[in-house]
């Protein structure tokens, strides 16, 4: 089954007997809160998610911009957006799936049935179907999650990670280069990792691309089924969209949740500039 449900899809799912949760996680780096982006415009019967407080938690630098939740506090706001054991959880965002695949890669760890909106809110509108503009509290649900964390790996197992597989840097090319960084306090990538911008798994709507092209460029930087892949970016939440599209493409992998945030504020990494990966 999919990772993936179209607008049609999912106007066909709500219609149906099966009972599905639909969460709306708006996030931007420029717009953390999206919250005002919801209320002017959200699929009927979405609940909004912030990231930054339910899908995150925070701590020093040194542990990056958004490390795990614990699994209680997503299980609490699961609740709180309605989820009871056995639903079908869609999540969907503006921002080509970023947000939603973050949703995607914790909940789906909690042993939630999870799926993503391909092209967001803008596919639903795009397909002229309706939208909301109430901020909707569903009674609480009951769900209760399977422990989270087993998908990430740490700081120590990022740096020993090209020694035995493939570790993607799916941020933009010039920060994986270190031509800038915009963000964090050393600009450059981890010794050893590949550059594979998530952008290239979609199509200029924000639709995921189709599989045979999807496999050719994990192909190209040596990703192939069997493959150790792990992925990381600025602060673990694009990366979840690059482990949610291998998934998609049968490939499994890990993701390194404090990224490039955690790694250039833990003094004595070491720091690799340029295209290539060493």
């Amino acid at each position: 089954m999919s990772n993936f449900v179209s607008a049609s899809e999912l106007n066909d799912l709500l219609a149906s007997p099966t009972p599905v949760r639909v969460i709306d996680v708006r996030w931007r780096l420029d717009r953390p809160d999206g919250r005002s982006d919801y209320l002017e415009g959200h699929i009927p019967g979405a609940v909004y998610v912030p990231l930054d407080t339910e899908l995150a938690t925070h701590g020093r630098p040194s542990d990056g911009r958004h490390p795990l939740p614990s699994t209680q506090t997503l299980q609490e706001a699961a609740r709180r957006w309605g989820v009871h054991d056995g639903d079908v959880v869609v999540a969907y965002d503006d921002a080509k799936g970023l947000g939603a695949s973050r949703a995607w890669w914790l909940l789906r760890q909690g042993g939630v049935d999870v799926r993503v909106l391909d092209g967001g809110i803008r596919a639903w509108t795009a397909a002229g179907l309706p939208v909301a503009t109430d901020d909707v509290r569903p009674d609480e649900g009951d769900v209760v999650l399977e422990e989270i964390g087993a998908d990430a790996i740490t700081i120590d197992e990022a740096a020993a990670f090209p020694d035995a597989g493939v570790l993607l840097d799916v941020r933009a090319p010039e920060r994986y280069r270190g031509d800038h960084e915009p963000l964090d306090p050393i600009a450059g990538h981890i010794p050893g990792a590949v550059n594979l911008p998530m952008a290239a798994h979609l199509d200029p709507e924000g639709r995921i691309l189709d599989m045979h092209t999807l496999q050719a460029g994990f192909a190209a930087v040596g990703v192939t089924a069997g493959t150790p892949v792990a992925a990381y970016c600025g602060s673990g939440i694009t990366a979840a969209h690059t482990a949610l599209v291998l998934d998609e493409a049968g490939i499994t992998a890990k993701v390194f949740p404090g990224s490039w945030s955690q790694w250039s504020n833990t003094p004595g990494r070491p720091v690799a500039r340029g295209e290539q990966p060493g």
